[in-house]
């Protein structure tokens, strides 16, 4: 019985005055990261590197960005009704800002950013970018996708 008001719960994300809400951070967020990871210029250089870009690894981290999106989406709607209901969010709304701000650091396409953490490790004259890492930035972008997902494991819990 427990499980089934759980997921009647979640389904009401996706109802009438939720899902515009769904539909608009997802939208917001996506731009946003579009936008700081300055995505919109990598495109237009796209025709012109078309030989030299790996597509699977590109492919790939537009895929973690859109799902990154989707899940900061349903964990922000999620956990509005939670703290409505009077629940206790703390802990998974802590992973879900982490997330969230992880996403944004990540950027689209990891290895053609420069980012927020980068950007901090040079300050203190440490060279570091996505692209030093093994899979390029890749696995940073799994790793959120693992701590947003942990979030609405949490905000599911009762």
């Amino acid at each position: 019985m427990q499980p089934k008001n759980t997921t009647m719960k979640f389904n009401t994300i996706f109802g009438k005055p939720y899902l515009y809400w769904l539909l608009g951070i997802f939208i917001f967020y996506l731009a946003l990261t579009i936008y700081i990871s300055e995505f919109y210029i990598t495109l237009q250089y796209l025709g012109i590197y078309a030989d030299q870009i790996h597509w699977g690894k590109l492919l790939l981290g537009i895929i973690f960005t859109i799902t990154i999106a989707a899940l900061v989406a349903i964990n922000s709607v999620y956990g509005y009704l939670r703290y409505k209901e009077k629940k206790k969010v703390q802990k998974s709304g802590t992973l879900a800002c982490v997330g969230t701000i992880g996403g944004l650091a990540t950027g689209v396409c990891s290895s053609c950013v420069t980012s927020v953490f980068p950007l901090i490790l040079g300050a203190f004259g440490i060279s570091f970018t996505w692209a030093s890492l093994p899979f390029q930035g890749l696995e940073i972008q799994a790793l959120i996708i693992v701590i947003l997902g942990t979030s609405l494991y949490f905000l599911m819990r009762k």
